[in-house]
């Protein structure tokens, strides 16, 4: 599968599963912006990247997107 970027030596916390889903040895794979891969490498399908990040052992939440804001900042922050 050609995918454009692939993060590995990572570890994974997916929330599915026991606990937060923690996945030792994970790796993501993106194509075109979007994730095709969240899992263990071993379990990997054959990929093709462009470039490859090691993660060097961090966490790594895939797809979790942070959206807070605190109330100390009154009023839209959407330009931000």
């Amino acid at each position: 599968m050609k995918c454009d970027t692939i993060w590995r030596e990572a570890r994974l916390a997916t929330m599915t599963g026991p606990g937060v889903g923690e996945i030792e040895q994970g790796m993501i794979a993106c194509r075109d912006g979007r994730i095709v891969y969240a899992g263990p490498a071993a379990e990997a399908p054959d990929l093709a990247p462009v470039s490859v990040v090691d993660c060097e052992g961090c966490w790594v939440t895939p797809g979790l997107i942070d959206p807070h804001t605190h109330l100390v900042h009154a009023g839209d922050r959407a330009a931000e």
